[in-house]
């Protein structure tokens, strides 16, 4: 249908001077596709968006397009189907079954939320009701089509789709679309780093009309031994004054790369065999399960010598669980130093806000920031030097030393950006998303110096052309 049809038109509804709410909507003659269905997180504001409905009718979108299970990018699909969508999911197989994990965990904290509200009569909202429910994610989750990386898949009406590996979280995608009048859109979701000490390296860029491209980190550089080394004095530091450490970290993949650094200390000696390790989130302990299963399965994506060494890379024993709610409450009693790591990775709610309240007076204890903390989050807080953190209600003072590790990051750096882009054929327009305004400028200033492309900062709810 090539000189038939009108141009696609791009709509950039969510993840526009945010890392979050990513949502982006591609329209030609026939189909509407989404790319991306994500929660605004953070400030109230961002999510207050997320009662809005969309601009189009959701039943009128044909298909959605997941690059990855984080929940700023899958978060908002129980919310789209209770609006009325019932086409296609489409994502990698290993996309598909984290998001369940994700959006289950998302939707049982919005149900309990309005319960709390409504039980406690502190909402405006009468009766408050959750943005979606368990039952919503039953009905998400049927539409689901997982398909493989590096294959053609016809998504909608002369519209094919084609995944690449991301190397950001297991499963993660940049997708490549191409519309029915010829024309290409890629969407790098969030990209990885070559150094995940888990994943391979993201798949090279190699072209497209338009270019959707995060900049989390478009004015930052990583520098993976130096954060290695902070992780590890912070840690040694809190263990010689007897204090506890706990790491807010993200469920999916963080915890993974957090267990794995974990084991590398124990193995060499630098954490003591003395220390308990204690992973305390439910659903880090399944995506844990899935990790393993792809260690299994020998999965591609997977670095070569992680398969080699199997699922010992993410055991730092002594290594303890805690699922049920007893078991991390008996956490408060251990006597001496120990690690806890627990979800949320921002703090903006599970169990790891309990640990917080009860160890942040303590300026023995010790807090590790490992991944990137939006505005308006505890965790952003926390490592911007916050003396007092609200929570349950209340104040908490801040005695705790905070320690922010950056290079822990699963989002590519400026350089590493150039990197993956370096090589491909110039789009005729490269979109800057997922990211603040400062990062995104100054990513915006280094693609246009180093690489001469066209580049711009896109405005919440712009539309332009594909072409």
């Amino acid at each position: 249908m090539t000189g038939t049809s009108r141009p696609g038109l791009l709509t950039f509804l969510g993840g526009v001077g945010t890392v979050t709410g990513s949502k982006f909507m591609i329209e030609t003659d026939h189909v509407r596709i989404m790319v991306d269905c994500g929660l605004f997180q953070g400030l109230a504001d961002l999510r207050r968006k997320n009662w809005r409905r969309l601009p189009a009718e959701a039943s009128t979108i044909h298909a959605v397009v997941l690059t990855h299970a984080h929940l700023d990018h899958c978060g908002y699909l129980p919310r789209l189907v209770r609006q009325g969508f019932h086409g296609d999911v489409f994502c990698t197989p290993y996309t598909a079954r984290l998001a369940e994990i994700v959006l289950r965990d998302s939707a049982r904290l919005q149900e309990e939320q309005a319960d709390h509200h409504n039980r406690h009569g502190n909402s405006k909202h009468h009766p408050a009701e959750p943005l979606y429910t368990e039952m919503d994610v039953d009905r998400a989750m049927r539409l689901f089509r997982p398909v493989p990386a590096g294959e053609d898949t016809e998504i909608a009406r002369d519209t094919r789709l084609r995944l690449h590996h991301a190397g950001h979280i297991l499963g993660s995608a940049w997708a490549h679309v191409t519309l029915e009048d010829g024309h290409t859109l890629a969407s790098s979701g969030d990209l990885g780093r070559p150094v995940h000490p888990l994943l391979s390296p993201p798949e090279p860029f190699t072209g497209a009309d338009a270019l959707l491209l995060e900049s989390t980190y478009g004015g930052r550089r990583h520098d993976s031994g130096t954060s290695r080394a902070i992780f590890a004095d912070a840690l040694n530091r809190t263990f010689r004054r007897d204090g506890l450490v706990v790491i807010p970290s993200f469920a999916v993949d963080r915890t993974e790369v957090v267990l794995n650094e974990l084991g590398r200390l124990r193995a060499s000696g630098l954490l003591p065999a003395t220390v308990p390790v204690y992973v305390d989130s439910p659903m880090a302990l399944a995506t844990l399960r899935v990790y393993e299963d792809a260690l299994a399965e020998q999965a591609p994506e997977i670095r070569p010598e992680v398969l080699a060494a199997g699922t010992s890379v993410l055991d730092p024993a002594p290594f303890s669980v805690a699922r049920s709610v007893a078991e991390s409450i008996e956490i408060n009693n251990v006597k001496g130093p120990c690690v806890i790591v627990s979800a949320s990775g921002m703090a903006t709610g599970g169990r790891v806000l309990h640990h917080l309240y009860r160890l942040l007076p303590d300026s023995r204890n010790t807090v590790v920031i490992v991944g990137f903390a939006a505005q308006g989050t505890r965790a952003r807080d926390l490592a911007e030097g916050a003396r007092t953190l609200k929570m349950f209600g209340e104040y908490v003072p801040v005695r705790a030393e905070v320690v922010d590790v950056p290079g822990f990051s699963a989002h590519a750096d400026a350089a590493e950006v150039l990197g993956w882009l370096r090589g491909a054929p110039a789009p005729s327009a490269t979109y800057l998303v997922h990211g603040e305004p400062e990062s995104s400028e100054a990513l915006r200033e280094r693609i246009d110096r180093d690489l001469g492309w066209t580049v711009v900062v896109p405005r919440s709810g712009e539309r332009v052309l594909v072409r």
